[in-house]
């Protein structure tokens, strides 16, 4: 059945030769919002920042063992929020961005952050439930990144609530993130595209969470299917204006209640800067399609017959990448250090084996849920492609990457670096200089056959796990990285010969080299590695 999920994917996808309505839209750039919420009369209580393990690489926050469930006492909770999304420094840097003329300016500096969001417009507010077995007391919280704390909206176990939306599913903890998305907050920028773009920020949350906790043993595992307009009426939000997206169960010492749900509401509301704020159509009508299936739970198997099938070619046209270079970099310092390019890379060859490593980091990156395979060797629902522009051993060409044989299945052959440029809508990027393009694909239309309109969210959010994963690897191996959604996604279909498949290329990815000495000025907030009582 098509429904306006399928819709409005192929309206994103064609955007670039049909514009989407809005048409004549401009955003008001006098009148924009905060990036984030704001409580005014709400109680904050500061958080520290705990010591991160020297032995949490990148390495294992990509490919280690998750033993237990993270852990919700307030060191963790600190740190995990702070390497996420606190703010973590401020930096001026030559570039080729658009914004770089009001960067000077302390009201447009650019802070930076752990983990990536689609125009730095970080919409993602979240929410910790605290049960009784907490370090804090029982109720709910927002956590305010300028400020580094957690504001208090309501005192009172409301676990119950929680464990009541989720059907039951996690009835061993009392403690709980939860992601919410007020889509004015990058709606007054990107109009109707703004739900790609903020599905894609839920996954780079989580994407960066996961990492994360996976490089100190933990799991972090986000339910994305339960009842919203519940949890809307527990966080005191009107669903048409913000959606509930994921919620995050967390482990930790201590007994859990049994309390059953109280029909409690957060009474104290957010302050709007807007004076003027309004929505659009395709966005309310996206919102309101995947809450309607929040309820239909999807199992491992839901997405069997979405994930991709390419079996490599055994014709001895496979390319070997060199095993992939290690990153023994622990996750605190490369979060510190990871940041977009923005046209800085300088068209020298990258190795092989950086490639190589930044291929099996987005491939692993992938957000974890419900559908998630459980059994060894299962494909997720991604695909990377690789534009080779300047690669040590590997000739120019477009290529398939194959994880289990860690190869290039060659696409199209020879230079690709005037079609990428052709079909990039910006022009903060030379997309020739990049060493590579990675391109992650989804078969969209048949993840919602299989699971629903809220399988867009899933889609999404997969895809800027995949991102934040690809990021965050590039900064511990020194390598530039850009992340960039504005590129003629047709083009792409029509020239990998995805028209078949059904694979939809959801964003770019350029990597490679960068010039030296450009006059970047960084100012810490947070140094990368916090001692023990410091």
């Amino acid at each position: 059945m098509t429904t306006f999920a399928h819709d409005y994917t192929e309206q994103i996808l064609h955007r670039g030769r049909v514009f989407m309505d809005p048409v004549d839209f401009v955003p008001n750039w006098t009148d924009k919002p905060r990036k984030q919420k704001f409580y005014p009369d709400a109680d904050r209580l500061p958080l520290g920042t705990a010591p991160y393990p020297a032995d949490a690489s990148v390495d294992a926050g990509l490919h280690g063992e998750e033993t237990h469930r993270l852990g919700h006492d307030l060191d963790t909770l600190g740190a995990l929020l702070q390497d996420s999304y606190g703010l973590s420094g401020r930096r001026l840097g030559i570039q080729a961005n658009t914004d770089l003329g009001g960067l000077p300016w302390y009201v447009d500096a650019n802070w930076s952050r752990g983990t990536a969001s689609g125009g730095g417009l970080y919409p993602v507010a979240i929410y910790l439930v605290a049960g009784p077995s907490s370090d804090l007391v029982p109720g709910i919280y927002h956590y305010s990144p300028s400020h580094h704390a957690l504001q208090r909206l309501l005192v009172g176990d409301v676990s119950g609530d929680v464990r009541a939306a989720l059907g039951g599913r996690c009835d061993d903890t009392d403690t709980f993130l939860v992601l919410g998305i007020k889509y004015w907050q990058n709606a007054f920028k990107y109009n109707s595209f703004s739900f790609h773009a903020v599905t894609m920020d839920v996954g780079t949350v989580l994407g960066t969470w996961r990492l994360w906790s996976r490089a100190r043993g933990a799991a972090v595992e986000p339910h994305l299917w339960f009842d919203e307009p519940a949890l809307a009426h527990l966080l005191g939000v009107e669903p048409t204006l913000e959606g509930i997206h994921a919620v995050v169960p967390l482990g930790g010492p201590g007994a859990v209640t049994t309390a059953a749900p109280t029909g409690a509401r957060v009474a104290v509301r957010d302050h709007e800067k807007s004076r003027v704020s309004f929505g659009f159509e395709a966005v309310e009508t996206m919102q309101a399609e995947t809450q309607a299936g929040c309820l239909d739970v999807p199992t491992p198997a839901s997405l069997d017959a979405a994930r991709p099938t390419f079996p490599a070619p055994d014709d001895g046209s496979l390319v070997a990448l060199p095993p992939p270079r290690p990153m023994p970099a622990d996750v605190r310092a490369a979060l510190r250090e990871r940041r977009s390019s923005f046209g800085r890379f300088q068209g020298d060859p990258m190795p092989a084996e950086d490639l190589g490593a930044l291929l099996a980091a987005g491939q692993a990156g992938a957000v974890a849920s419900e559908a998630t395979p459980t059994s060894e060797g299962s494909r997720g629902i991604t695909t990377l492609y690789a534009f080779v522009n300047h690669v040590d051993g590997v000739a120019p060409g477009a290529y398939r990457y194959h994880p289990a044989e860690h190869a290039l299945e060659p696409v199209v052959a020879g230079p690709q670096g005037r079609f990428l440029q052709d079909n990039y809508f910006l022009s903060n990027y030379n997309m020739e200089q990049a060493g590579a393009v990675i391109v992650p694909t989804v078969r969209t239309h048949a993840v919602l056959d299989a699971v629903g309109s809220r399988g867009y969210r899933l889609v999404n959010a997969t895809i800027g796990a995949v991102s934040q994963a690809t990021y965050t690897a590039a900064a511990a191996l020194d390598t530039g990285c850009g992340v960039a959604l504005g590129f003629d996604n047709i083009s792409f279909i029509e020239l990998l010969g995805l028209e078949e498949s059904g694979e939809k290329p959801l964003l770019v990815m350029a990597v490679g080299r960068e010039r030296g000495a450009e006059g970047d000025f960084g100012s810490s907030l947070v140094p990368a590695h916090v001692e023990a009582g410091a």
